[in-house]
């Protein structure tokens, strides 16, 4: 998506090795108009899948997920990662481990709201390690609903989250994938991916 990678170049700050910020226009400060193309831009790429709801986590995924449902005319379920006296008692849990915090933490859904008629796409603004991704197909699962497809916005494709999902035969969309970031700058990877872990790649 070359409207998404022009704002990266333009305004994301690479911080050593491995971060990207790019709160001035996507997960602190959001920029509704490249949210919806965003939103539009996922709508394209999985208008083959039945999907019934968009299911994100909180916080930086429920800005994009609710544009997006726009597109899809479905309601966005998010997962919540603390404990709340609003939710409620009967929820799916899932273990998440976070490379940043150092920590794991339990993502939860009310069951009220998943179950196994829903075919579900799982959005997120950032994928890197995978896990909270795969804590969400955790929960899908659970409630014996179908996994339709992931959409990203920003891959970090030098990290192993992307592998680790495509490995689950699912459908993965990363708008944008960085090869890495080298001297400060970043470099995208452009690649048509299969399941199979197979790729085409060039880079720019």
């Amino acid at each position: 998506m070359e409207l998404l990678k022009k704002r990266i170049l333009e305004e994301g700050k690479v911080s050593g090795e491995e971060i990207l910020r790019v709160d001035s226009f996507l997960n602190h400060q959001m920029d509704i108009g490249l949210f919806q193309e965003i939103g539009r831009e996922f709508h394209r790429r999985f208008s083959g899948k039945q999907v019934t709801k968009i299911l994100t986590i909180e916080a930086s995924g429920i800005g994009i997920a609710a544009i997006a449902a726009l597109y899809f005319q479905v309601p966005v379920l998010f997962a919540k990662k603390t404990q709340s006296r609003n939710l409620d008692k009967e929820t799916y849990k899932s273990s998440v481990y976070s490379f940043t915090k150092q920590t794991t933490y339990e993502i939860q859904v009310s069951k009220a709201y998943l179950g196994p008629e829903d075919h579900v796409l799982i959005l997120d603004d950032f994928l890197a390690n995978g896990q909270a991704v795969l804590g969400l197909m955790d929960i899908v699962r659970q409630a014996g609903a179908t996994v339709e497809g992931v959409g990203i916005v920003i891959e970090k494709g030098f990290q192993d989250g992307g592998e680790k999902i495509r490995r689950q035969n699912v459908q993965l969309e990363s708008l944008a994938v960085v090869d890495r970031f080298k001297d400060g700058k970043i470099r995208f990877l452009d690649a048509v991916r299969q399941t199979d872990g197979s790729q085409n790649t060039t880079q720019e």
